[in-house]
């Protein structure tokens, strides 16, 4: 920062201060921790010296501050991938099924909405696929906030369900699926060129109902990589302009995502491994007869709590997942 012609590349620029605020403030963190942790080391001390046992429930309201700053930094040392900070552009898809997986899917979406509200985060709808019936058919979130990233990556995969249908009047068990993809929101300075010409762009009435989810007005942005075949949508802007702003920001970080999926593909061909496919994994199923419990199949944590998961109390699974997901990084 220091060095001459510093300030000749205002956007090299940005980026160093940006990381360098970073590091000042882990810095922080790990001196104010350990400041913690000599205050407490000072009360054992005393307390040992003087044989006052008065000064033990101090002692043991510092202790579980310490033990509660500790886990909070163990878990921020888990998202430190190179998008983990970032926005994140959550979809979820219905399963085969019909009405039940489509109204599974709207509940899902209705869970992380409730749990980014619970998060501070900002969370939009762009995009929306009703059924007429019942449920949602697919939607796209866009999920604004620090972290929201590294935390929502827990989340990919599908997700079953199992309950008395509420649409099936002879009140038989139904068994649910759901996917849900989570990609992170790239920034501009990402190097990722996108050419005008291989782009087709329609614009469209929204398919929505209205009200609370999109409007229905002409601006409805589509559009199409040709290269690619991905197609990407925005519906919930009145603006035809923004929607479009948006449909290129979401493209964009598909593009991205696509690029890195085919490097890790080239690795693993290298390195003679398998690739899990995402559809087929199933991470989490939710139990709701002929007994109540959620449980996730990759760290084996489950609760009865149900309804509690459902308004968006995932923190326990996002957190024992990133954990898992850590120790392994560690050992291999």
């Amino acid at each position: 920062m220091t060095a001459p012609g510093f300030w000749e590349s205002p956007e090299t620029a940005q980026i160093i201060l940006q990381e360098n605020k970073l590091i000042q403030q882990r810095l922080e963190t790990w001196r104010d921790l350990l400041r913690q942790y000599e205050d407490f080391q000072v009360m054992v001390e005393l307390c040992a010296e003087e044989d006052d046992m008065s000064v033990l429930p101090e002692i043991q309201s510092l202790f579980a501050q310490l033990q509660q700053r500790i886990e909070t930094i163990e878990f921020q040392q888990m998202l430190s991938g190179e998008h983990d900070r970032n926005n994140a552009i959550l979809s979820i898809n219905a399963g085969a099924g019909g009405t039940e997986a489509q109204d599974w899917s709207e509940m899902l979406l209705r869970m992380y909405l409730r749990w980014g509200e619970e998060h501070g985060f900002k969370t939009q709808i762009v995009d929306i696929l009703p059924d007429q019936e019942a449920g949602i058919k697919n939607a796209m979130v866009m999920v604004n906030g620090e972290y929201a990233f590294g935390y929502l990556k827990a989340e990919v995969g599908v997700h079953r369900l199992v309950r008395i249908s509420p649409f099936d009047t002879n009140k038989r068990r139904h068994t649910s699926f759901a996917s849900v993809m989570v990609i992170p929101e790239i920034a501009e300075d990402i190097d990722l060129e996108i050419d005008e010409e291989e782009l087709r762009i329609d614009t469209y009435r929204s398919s929505g109902a209205g009200g609370q989810h999109v409007n229905t007005t002409d601006s409805a942005v589509r559009i199409t990589h040709l290269p690619t075949g991905i197609v990407v949508q925005c519906q919930n802007e009145r603006s035809q302009h923004k929607n479009r702003a948006q449909a290129m920001k979401i493209l964009r970080s598909r593009l991205y995502e696509l690029r890195q999926e085919e490097h890790d593909e080239e690795m693993e061909k290298l390195q003679g491994e398998k690739r899990v496919i995402a559809w087929g994994s199933q991470i989490r199923s939710y139990v709701m007869h002929p007994y109540r419990m959620v449980k996730d199949h990759r760290t084996n944590y489950e609760t009865s709590n149900v309804e509690a998961v459902l308004d968006g109390d995932l923190d326990e699974f996002i957190r024992k997942y990133l954990l898992s997901r850590s120790q392994k990084s560690q050992t291999t």
